[in-house]
């Protein structure tokens, strides 16, 4: 009996690591293979609606951006003045500095928000959605407001809104490459998550998904679907919103939308914490429900299920390294199935991406340091996993 403990605690360990990296590692390889494919018009796009000329806002959340708010003001202000049809609005959420002055000063309009209470980016967008909703919008699209779009990106919207679509996600990388070795990890993270996986669910006749930079919504989902969405991932909230109501998020694979990365490593674990320890949250608070739906079911359920089951990438690592570890051949196959679909995961991020195979092998030589991090950041990610977290804005202004 005492003999055979150790043999049924590493039996018992290696089936929870492999019950635990399975799924993933399935629905890793499967986006991935849809998200090399060439893009094709989805099955369940409409007829168009019609050839009116929508009104756009170009809108912008901040919250003490007075140093960046100025260059991205006045990248949207030259897109929305050489469309014709748009505007930039620009939300100073609780601000302390001169956001609302800067951002005027660039051509944008300002409307401004105290509320020291209902913090964060969802309540501001509320915010901003209700008073716009008495002028006429007919969609707006959302930009950070550390962020640059590419020239096309009115163009790209409009046409895909004229082609039925209600909601609507373009790319969304990092603008800041080469600040430091964390913003090149960063770019091969968002190539994976903000471009490859979209472009495997839109190739898939999937919800795309809302990635809190570069969305688009015409205001008959706001309608529909209001903006009450106060997590600290409120764009991922407000996802299973529209999925609840049957609203499909397609992907504007032609256009760009590159944002700030924290550089130091203090700013980027708290970005990583709120990020990972909110969607830690939506599992907990959502999970449950979603796998009841699908039992009912309702499989358009099933695609969000996986998202949240979904490890990040450097925890889904540890994880089957430690399933390899195990004294089992079938623990050992199945990990390195696994770890082959990551490779094949991240080749296909950077190819997709854009990312060259030299700066690829440089990002590679950084991932063992990067995995320690992560381990060392598990505490701080469950802690942001508590209900009572707020959002709070990532110190990007420190760069070393």
């Amino acid at each position: 009996m005492i003999t055979s403990f150790p043999w049924l605690f590493f039996l018992g360990l290696a089936v929870l690591l492999a019950v635990l990296t399975t799924p993933g590692t399935i629905y890793l390889l499967v986006l991935s293979i849809a998200g090399v494919m060439p893009i094709r018009r989805l099955m369940f796009e409409l007829s168009p609606l019609t050839s009116e000329t929508l009104n756009i806002v170009l809108l912008v959340p901040a919250h003490n951006e007075s140093q960046g708010i100025g260059r991205t003001v006045a990248n949207l202000f030259a897109l929305a003045k050489a469309d014709g049809s748009a505007s930039v609005v620009v939300i100073a959420d609780n601000c302390s500095d001169d956001t609302a002055a800067v951002a005027e000063a660039n051509g944008a309009r300002v409307l401004v928000r105290q509320d020291k209470v209902n913090r964060g980016k969802g309540f501001a967008l509320d915010f901003a959605f209700k008073a716009l909703v008495k002028e006429g919008v007919d969609a707006y699209i959302v930009i950070d407001a550390d962020s640059l779009a590419e020239e096309n990106l009115l163009t790209a919207i409009r046409a895909q809104f004229k082609s039925g679509a209600q909601a609507i996600q373009t790319r969304y990388t990092v603008l800041n490459v080469d600040g430091s070795p964390r913003t090149k990890l960063a770019e091969l993270a968002l190539c994976a998550f903000n471009c490859l996986r979209p472009r495997g669910r839109y190739r898939l006749n999937l919800s795309a998904g809302i990635l809190g930079n570069g969305f688009a919504l015409r205001q008959g989902v706001l309608d529909t679907v209001p903006y009450t969405a106060s997590s600290v991932v409120e764009d991922l909230e407000y996802h299973l919103k529209l999925i609840d109501h049957g609203v499909i998020v397609q992907f504007a694979d032609d256009t760009v939308v590159k944002g700030d990365m924290p550089v130091s490593g203090v700013a980027q674990g708290t970005q990583r914490a709120r990020w990972e320890g909110g969607r830690l949250r939506m599992l907990i608070d959502h999970g449950g429900s979603l796998a009841f739906k699908i039992l009912q079911g309702k499989l358009r359920f099933l695609d969000p299920l996986l998202d949240l089951l979904l490890l990040p990438l450097a925890q889904h690592t540890i994880l089957l390294v430690l399933l390899f570890l195990m004294p089992f051949y079938w623990a050992k196959t199945l990990a390195l199935f696994g770890l082959c679909v990551l490779v094949f995961h991240v080749l296909a991020a950077s190819r997709v991406g854009g990312i060259s195979f030299p700066a690829l092998i440089g990002i590679f030589l950084l991932i063992p340091k990067y995995l320690f991090w992560k381990i060392m950041m598990l505490r701080s990610t469950v802690r942001t996993s508590k209900t009572t977290t707020q959002w709070i804005r990532t110190d990007r202004d420190n760069q070393k």
